[in-house]
């Protein structure tokens, strides 16, 4: 039986760019945000100085900084041993953010190959059986199974199956794992 595919979003579903943008916003300002303030709104915006965040993602520094998500590493390396899994980031949109995600993935996910990275433009292209990303625009075109892992921007989405932790994530495939083996014994 062929293993099923799973592929991961990185920013905001294992690197926290949330809190990294909150991070940097008060090393630069002084002025510091409460995550809740952000609830609803677009990525990047909530912040009293209009414009300074989305500039963040072309700073050099930026990408390869990072704070990891809690659980994720644990999970990921778990989910490894029955799945085939996939990081897949639309990082083209950022150049400069290549080497620094490669080398960010190496220090924290050292486990996950260089065959299992993919860099893209739009995630339409990508075809799996589970898709954990914090993104509509990612989610709403994928054919499997979609997983949307919550972050402060997409609160208001309401047509998937939401996860707040790497722990629920965990949860989710131990029942699918468990459906599947069910599954295999009454064939």
């Amino acid at each position: 039986m062929a293993r099923k595919r799973i592929v991961i979003d990185m920013d905001g579903v294992m690197a926290d760019l949330n809190q990294h943008y909150i991070n940097w916003y008060e090393e630069r300002t002084g002025e510091r945000i409460n995550r809740e303030q952000l609830k609803g709104l677009p990525e990047t915006t909530g912040f009293p100085q209009e414009g300074i965040v989305p500039k963040f993602l072309h700073t050099p520094g930026f990408f390869r900084t990072a704070p990891v998500i809690p659980g994720s590493q644990e999970v990921i390396r778990e989910l490894m041993e029955d799945y085939e899994v996939f990081i897949v980031s639309a990082a083209v949109e950022f150049p400069q953010s290549l080497t620094e995600k490669i080398d960010w993935l190496a220090e924290h996910f050292p486990f996950i190959s260089w065959k299992n990275i993919v860099f893209c433009g739009l995630k339409t292209i990508v075809q799996a059986d589970y898709m954990i990303d914090d993104y509509d625009k990612n989610l709403r075109y994928f054919k499997g199974e979609r997983l949307l892992f919550t972050a402060p921007h997409n609160v208001n989405y309401m047509d998937y199956n939401r996860y707040d932790t790497w722990e629920e994530v965990a949860a989710f495939f131990a029942k699918e794992k468990e459906r599947r083996y069910a599954g295999s014994i009454i064939n």
